[in-house]
């Protein structure tokens, strides 16, 4: 050990009395703190406090007033429990209190506005029973739905296109039912899809391929698609690859929501049926309409349903047919009617698609196509030959009004055109040049307050934020990861044309009480999506990341 010298151990000495003497001086102010009421001046400090505190009587007697307040013990109960805790709403940590628990497992796929067995109450004919039934104030659930046991991540796309995870789509029915179809396939622990429906055993690239030598596919002139009825979106699924996003939709069966499973392969779909109620889409959304034996009556209550596809379709927009009663004299046999309804029926769409100015196209085999016109001069003057349908009244109804509302049995009256081979409402850019080119909606102002500086301004900035997005979640930049997105607010969609680049879709979300409704701009960008009011369940499952 080193020798200290003298100077050295006589400054350690007075360090060490230093701290002794400061130790000791805190000690004690401690204990006077801790002995007296503390007060906000350095008056002296009263033995007995001028009012006393009196825990059992409001207005004691001035002579009790000393005695009770020094006799009075101390209350040590606690005066706020857990039963006083605000909801999750008013609380700064709502995330840490379990407010709503979780509902029973075997509702992993309730779906409250789609509900089977509430559905039972409703009118039966035109299928009304199957449109959105919202459960009443007293019926909603207070509780979160579970997943389906053992639910697994989905495979990433392009995997997920032919092949979903059993867990997640617990429902064999089917791949029995569809067997012969070659919908889909059950093996071990995972569904197969194979890319068949009714009307295209060999495949949904090969029926594709087929209407493709009908109507140009890839020229980008065709971007958005209808699927009506569409089983397990197949159709959509494979048309995915010809750059051709399609909306597809269909009721919820009473064993299962065939809309389930193409959510799990990664394709877009609603719950939805055409019945009384306009479809949620806006006026003049789809470059093409399609239904494969999709079971709809087109032919009766006056062509209303073909009505509502007149609506969706915009100037020039293509409706294809396949199933009965098309090709019906190589089919009828196999499909067990008789040869006079299967013509009535041909018969009865061929005359309401020429009342709504259709025309047809071409068919061959089992497709059949239509085509809208691309504005109503000659069909205004031709109402002098069809009676029926006449044009619905255009101060009475807003075209793009689709929450909620009523189908009629009348004619969307397209925008004024000056002249024949002019596009009513103005044409659109062909993809991708559509996706940033101002939209026809917005260069005739017919959207108040959204202008094409507007429209550029709000593209660039979600390119930047979404740029930023992917620097703070690394998995929405990583390829794959992400498939199905829903954009609650989409505005102009922005959002959904930032990650148009992406293996992602986007449901773009417009609030049926907007204003404007931008629903429409959305569509002629190439983009899909849907109104909803949000005091209300969305018509689908919801996408799990």
């Amino acid at each position: 050990m080193p020798n200290l010298s003298f100077s050295t151990r006589g400054a350690n000495a007075y360090y060490m009395a230093a701290v002794a003497i400061c130790c000791t001086f805190f000690y004690l102010v401690g204990i006077w703190q801790h002995t007296a009421s503390v007060t906000t001046d350095l008056s002296p400090l009263p033995i007995v406090p001028e009012i006393p505190c009196n825990l059992f009587r409001s207005n004691p007697s001035p002579d009790a007033t000393t005695t009770r307040s020094r006799s009075a013990s101390l209350d040590f109960y606690p005066k706020h429990t857990a039963d006083h805790l605000l909801p999750p709403a008013a609380e700064e940590n709502s995330a840490r209190v379990p407010y709503f628990p979780a509902c029973d497992a075997k509702m992993s796929e309730y779906t409250p506005c789609e509900d089977t067995q509430r559905s039972l109450r409703f009118r039966r004919d035109r299928l009304i029973y199957r449109e959105r039934h919202c459960p009443e104030d007293g019926e909603k659930l207070r509780c979160r739905i579970p997943a389906p046991h053992g639910y697994r991540l989905p495979f990433r796309w392009p995997e997920s296109r032919e092949m979903a995870w059993f867990a997640n789509v617990p429902h064999k029915e089917l791949a029995v039912e569809k067997k012969k179809q070659n919908w889909v396939r059950f093996n071990r622990d995972r569904f197969h899809f194979p890319g068949g429906g009714t009307m295209f055993p060999n495949g949904a690239a090969a029926y594709i391929d087929d209407i493709g030598k009908l109507i140009n596919l890839r020229d980008g002139s065709i971007r958005t698609a209808l699927d009506t009825g569409c089983g397990v979106a197949s159709w959509g699924a494979y048309l995915l690859s010809r750059d051709i996003l399609a909306m597809s939709f269909a009721p919820r069966d009473t064993h299962e929501a065939q809309v389930q499973f193409a959510l799990e392969r990664g394709v877009p779909a609603m719950i939805g049926v055409l019945a009384s109620n306009r479809l949620p889409y806006p006026s003049r959304a789809f470059d093409m309409a399609h239904c494969s034996r999709c079971l709809i009556p087109w032919g009766l209550y006056d062509g209303l349903f073909l009505m509502e596809i007149d609506r969706v379709l915009r100037p020039g927009g293509y409706w294809i047919l396949s199933g009965p009663p098309i090709n019906w004299q190589q089919h009828w046999r196999g499909w067990e009617r008789t040869r006079e309804d299967l013509n009535a029926e041909q018969s009865g769409i061929e005359t309401i698609a020429r009342s709504l100015c259709w025309k047809k196209l071409k068919q061959k085999e089992d497709i059949a196509i239509w085509q809208k016109p691309t504005n109503h001069i000659h069909c205004k003057i031709n109402r002098k030959v069809f009676k029926f349908p006449q044009f619905c009244p255009a101060q009475d109804q807003d075209p793009d009004k689709a929450w909620y509302t009523k189908m009629e049995t009348c004619m969307t009256l397209l925008p004024d055109a000056s002249n024949v081979k002019e596009v009513a409402g103005g044409q659109l850019a062909k993809w991708p040049e559509r996706l940033t080119a101002v939209p026809p909606r917005i260069n005739s102002r017919s959207l108040e307050g959204i202008t094409a500086d507007n429209f550029k301004g709000d593209t660039e900035l979600w390119r930047r934020r979404v740029a930023h997005y992917k620097t703070l979640d690394r998995q929405l930049a990583e390829r794959g990861r992400y498939r199905n997105l829903l954009d609650m607010n989409a505005h102009l969609g922005g959002f959904a044309a930032a990650l148009a680049a992406d293996p992602v879709w986007v449901m773009n979300v417009v609030t049926n009480h907007a204003q404007p409704n931008t629903l429409g701009i959305i569509y002629e960008r190439g983009l899909i999506g849907t109104y909803q009011d949000w005091y209300r369940p969305l018509s689908s499952y919801l996408p799990h990341p």
